[in-house]
């Protein structure tokens, strides 16, 4: 079987500071956000979950997979939610370095009620596999490691809190 290769893209880091920095001065610049609500990280519930293998075309004449999660969040508290952004990271698993990440507007200042659904969101990854191999043989390939997603909430101005876990599923998603 051909090898695979991890695909990093120069510049990256850069970009990915630049937009957290600007999600905090967002974040910070909002007045009353939120006051008077109990912390996201107590009410929000993460729903429907899908995670898997986003095939992302031909990339140098290869075929490239990156990581993809898409979720849900119901409201389980008794009142109503506003200002919730969320922050979804991509990791190897045992590999403290980053595969990638984004930046998710969650919910504005319109709120969530009680008992209300919001998404859903999707998240995928820019960094990934490439292989000259079909995409369903490169998830079996004895190279490619598997990756977990961390998925974060912020609300207001308060910091960033983790709200959930969840392995990346060897299974290839199409892209729509």
């Amino acid at each position: 079987m051909p090898p695979m290769k991890h695909v990093e893209s120069k510049g990256s880091w850069a970009l990915a500071l630049g937009v957290v920095v600007l999600a905090a001065i967002a974040s910070v610049a909002q007045t009353g956000c939120g006051s008077g609500e109990p912390p996201a990280d107590k009410v929000l519930q993460v729903t429907d979950v899908v995670t898997g293998w986003l095939d992302d075309g031909i990339k140098g004449g290869e075929n490239k997979l990156v990581p993809l999660i898409s979720y849900k969040v119901r409201n389980g508290g008794s009142g109503p939610i506003s200002y919730v952004s969320f922050n979804v990271v991509f990791k190897v698993i045992d590999d403290p370095e980053e595969l990638g990440s984004a930046l998710l507007k969650g919910i504005d200042r319109n709120g969530l009620e009680p008992g209300g659904t919001a998404g859903p969101f999707v998240a995928r990854s820019q960094l990934g596999y490439t292989s000259p191999a079909p995409r369903t043989q490169m998830l079996q390939h004895s190279q490619f490691k598997d990756v977990q997603v961390e998925l974060f909430s912020k609300h207001g101005s308060g910091g960033w809190i983790k709200i959930g876990q969840y392995k990346i599923q060897r299974q290839v998603i199409a892209k729509e």
